[in-house]
């Protein structure tokens, strides 16, 4: 372990900045580097030091729950805004109004800066330009199929895991294959009737009867194995 080197990362201001660097989506590795030491070092620092883990853990937990909702937004569809801005000259009585309230507001907190230095700042703070919107243009965006399956697949395993779906899939399609057996042995049977009513001899007509005891074999054998 790096002597001494934690105890730096142990203060307000190094926890925060490990809590911000994990937010902003680094991993162990890259923090370690930034920090100066081995991606075993930081994992000791973790179980040594509780402040550490702690700031780590809580910069990942907000980005995984952004993740979250962004996700959770595209699957269910959401609406987005794009906003366009103009930069415009302000006016110049507009301009030294603004410039003197941030004088009077910035100087109750600095009393020790003279005239000189407020003035420079207030320059510094209060551009001649503003930026100002010119139009707002909202758009709709559809549910993700993707994304729905993925939030449902991680959300309710045993429900909507890739078997359920692999099992609705081929149930689906043994009882469309069965659908279209049964239509043609119906198809069959009426053409067969047809062959009855213009049937005009005793023979042809007990070949038919025959043909027909045989079809409903079959269709009955059908219906018996849905």
């Amino acid at each position: 372990m790096a002597k001494g080197k934690y105890k730096e990362w142990l203060t307000k201001e190094g926890l925060v900045k490990l809590e911000g660097w994990t937010r902003d989506g680094l991993t162990d590795a890259q923090i370690a580097e930034r920090v100066g030491i081995r991606r075993p070092t930081l994992y000791e620092w973790k179980k040594r030091f509780p402040d550490i883990d702690d700031a780590l853990k809580k910069g990942k937990e907000v980005v995984d729950r952004e993740v979250e909702n962004s996700l959770l937004k595209r699957a269910r569809g959401m609406k987005t805004k794009t906003v366009t801005y103009k930069m415009v000259k302000l006016d110049d009585e507009i301009l030294r109004a603004k410039r003197l309230r941030f004088l009077n507001e910035y100087k109750l907190d600095h009393p020790e800066m003279t005239k000189q230095e407020l003035t420079m700042i207030a320059v510094e703070k209060v551009p001649v330009y503003e930026q100002i919107p010119i139009s707002i243009n909202e758009s709709e965006l559809a549910p993700d199929v993707s994304a729905a399956i993925f939030w449902l697949k991680n959300r309710k395993p045993e429900v909507y895991r890739d078997q359920s779906f692999k099992e609705l899939n081929e149930s689906q399609a043994k009882k469309a294959d069965a659908d279209t057996r049964k239509a043609a042995a119906e198809a069959d049977i009426a053409e067969a009737k047809a062959r009855i009513m213009n049937a005009s001899t005793d023979s042809t007509e007990a070949k038919v009867s025959e043909y027909l005891d045989k079809l409903d074999d079959v269709l009955g054998g059908d219906s018996d194995g849905n």
